[in-house]
């Protein structure tokens, strides 16, 4: 669908070819709340950046400061070298962007809502029947062209509002939770669309709340109040969290809890749905001793194993190392089932 790009390898230093998004100092403020806080980063070349955070982190304005939708407060941001607030309608022309929610028309046709984002795009003729009929393939809705945008399921909503973002063959791609909202097996459809891009070599910058959809980016970027804690590969992320993972499932959750956080000898403690993992320096030893606490404090559970330490804890030890503890708004991340990660 799009010509094949060179993709920056992970871990090279970038050269100013290489760079699609460069901020510096980047910061955005709505009257006394800051959204983007001094926003150093850059993205490569062909890859997939994630921005991974709870709601209200400042993923979207990250992603409307890059799209040229919205101007700074401080620093500044150039998209293929162009500095968003002098030159916005050449970063417009070459990038696509999707937002969080469905912006199509409801009354208007699968095939309708495409010739009309054709039309914006100064798509026409036989270029936009040809890519209309590509897209419509590609995404899986050439059966559907007829329906109404507004009768859509949900996955099949955010397929279309992909193809439309795609329909003018933009060499970026900002997409803002594309997937939030949809049912686990139309999350792994869009993903595998997503796949079939970044492998034609289309960059992408991809927030989303889902740490199954972190694992499959090329570089993630862990996100919370306005700022950017870290920005690695998953498995470089995970490997920073210098402890180990127990994970106990407990017959009464809060119980086992308390229990645990009076335990100072434990790094950190994390309720996760039926579960609490805790952080530990050696899982071997603490597997017994947990257990002993447990039987003299008369707490039952049902099991407890050591684990490998998944994106979800080291995201909540990096927020909680530097932060401290914090209340549901700020801690709420999910897992691939939707699934809250943390709940204090």
């Amino acid at each position: 669908m799009l010509g094949n790009r060179n993709e920056l390898a992970l871990g090279e230093k970038s050269s100013s070819e290489d760079l699609v998004i460069e901020a510096s100092g980047l910061a955005r403020e709505f009257g006394e709340t800051v959204a983007v806080d001094g926003l150093d980063l850059q993205v490569g070349l062909g890859e997939i950046l994630g921005l991974v955070g709870p709601d209200g982190a400042g993923k979207t304005t990250m992603l409307r400061l890059f799209a040229a939708l919205v101007k700074p407060s401080a620093g500044s941001v150039t998209v293929f070298g162009h500095d968003t607030i002098r030159r916005p309608g050449h970063i417009h022309a070459r990038l696509g962007y999707m937002a969080q929610r469905f912006t199509l028309y409801p009354d208007l046709t699968v095939q309708e809502n495409l010739r009309f984002y054709g039309d914006v795009r100064g798509v026409r003729g036989r270029e936009r029947a040809e890519r209309n009929d590509r897209l419509l393939e590609f995404a899986g809705l050439t059966e559907f062209r007829g329906r109404l945008a507004g009768k859509l399921s949900g996955g099949m909503k955010k397929k279309l509002a992909l193809a439309c973002a795609l329909l003018h063959e933009p060499e970026l791609l900002l997409l803002d939770e594309p997937t939030t909202g949809v049912d686990p097996v139309s999350r792994r459809e869009f993903w595998d669309m997503l796949g079939e891009l970044h492998s034609q070599g289309v960059t992408m910058v991809v927030s989303t709340p889902y740490m199954d959809e972190a694992e499959r980016c090329s570089r993630v970027g862990l996100v919370f109040r306005g700022r950017l804690l870290a920005c690695d590969t998953p498995s470089q992320i995970k490997d920073s969290v210098s402890r180990e993972l127990v994970v106990v499932w407990p017959e009464i959750l809060s119980e086992a809890r308390h229990a645990l956080e009076e335990m100072d000898w434990i790094s950190e403690v994390q309720p996760y749905g039926d579960q609490v993992r805790v952080l530990v320096e050696d899982a071997d030893a603490a597997l017994p001793r947990i257990q002993q606490e447990f039987e003299e404090a008369g707490i039952a559970i049902q099991d407890i194993r050591p684990a490998p330490v998944r994106m979800e804890e080291a995201f909540v030890s990096l927020i909680q190392r530097q932060y401290g503890a914090q209340d549901d708004a700020d801690m709420s991340i999910t897992n691939g089932n939707g699934t809250r990660v943390h709940d204090r």
